[in-house]
């Protein structure tokens, strides 16, 4: 069956970011995604120049309009990342509503961007609309510790702690929570990264039951970009394939990520020379590269089902 999109995200015309990070990688895989750019810019704002444009609330509500007057407005999935304006998130919101309403099967992929190790990197006035208005209408969202802490208002220093943040989470509104990465000791040595997940879902018999896992992630020392919004999109489509696997689709989506990183520092080396650091343009995700790599990742990454 047919499986629809809606990503509303950003746009680089060179490299991968936002929707240029999500679209190909879905597309793969089997998803038609319709594509509305929250900005258009000549790339990401890690280079030392860029250009572009930003779309407003009403740009947005003009483009959905002509959607729904078309009648072509059923997703089954709604995808958003990085926005910087309070009201454009609002816009979200309603967009999202009235979606659901038109199919309440519809389910809301959600990054909250808010910031990392400590700092917010959006407007302070983001975070309301984030925790009251955006969480209560997603079912998957992807938050680093630091979001994850910020949202629920608790800490997180150990796995116990992540647990009933993630459980917090749940209550707020989303089935499925994954903190993509935490500052918790690693049993595989800290040559890697903790991540948790949990779902919420249903048994044949109609009782509600939470599945939650571990996983530990190689680190890579490079910064990239676009990432996040590769995450967001493979949970999408892998929990989509494992509808109440949250194990296996985690599995598949880090291994994704791991497979694309490891393909971008072997190419970012190679074109930067012995002993020197990449460059942003460098460290562009080797996207089209990882194409039988994003269909049918080797599984690299083991989750450990946790109570």
């Amino acid at each position: 069956m047919e499986c629809r999109v809606l990503s509303i995200q950003s746009h680089v015309v060179r490299g991968y970011v936002g929707n240029k990070s999500a679209s190909f990688p879905l597309q793969v895989l089997g998803f038609e995604v319709d594509s509305i750019n929250s900005v258009q810019f000549s790339n990401h704002t890690g280079y030392s120049h860029w250009k572009g444009q930003v779309l407003t609330a009403d740009e947005l509500h003009v483009l959905y309009e002509g959607i729904k007057l078309n009648n072509v407005h059923k997703y089954d999935y709604v995808l958003t990342g990085y926005t910087r304006d309070t009201s454009f998130l609002e816009m979200v919101v309603d967009i999202v509503q009235e979606l659901k309403r038109a199919n309440p099967n519809l389910v809301y992929v959600c990054d909250p961007v808010l910031g990392d190790h400590g700092s917010m990197y959006v407007p302070q006035n983001l975070y309301p609309v984030y925790k009251n208005k955006v969480v209560p209408v997603a079912d998957i969202i992807t938050p680093n510790q630091f979001e994850a802490e910020l949202l629920t208002g608790k800490n997180i220093s150990s796995q116990k702690d992540a647990v009933e943040v993630m459980d917090l989470l749940h209550a707020m509104g989303p089935d499925t929570v994954v903190i993509t990465s935490s500052d918790l000791p690693p049993r595989l040595g800290d040559r890697f990264l903790v991540s948790l997940g949990s779902q919420r879902y249903v048994r044949p018999d109609g009782s509600r039951t939470t599945q939650r896992v571990r996983i530990e992630v190689p680190k890579v020392d490079a910064v990239f970009v676009g990432t996040g919004d590769l995450f967001a999109a493979m949970l999408l489509a892998w929990t989509h394939h494992y509808p109440n696997d949250l194990k296996t689709a985690c599995e598949k989506t880090f291994s994704v990520m791991h497979h694309v990183i490891q393909r971008t520092i072997s190419h970012a080396h190679e074109l930067a020379g012995p002993g020197r650091r990449p460059s942003p343009p460098q460290l562009e995700l080797r996207m089209i590269q990882s194409k039988a790599d994003i269909e049918d990742p080797a599984i690299v990454t083991e989750a450990t089902v946790i109570s």
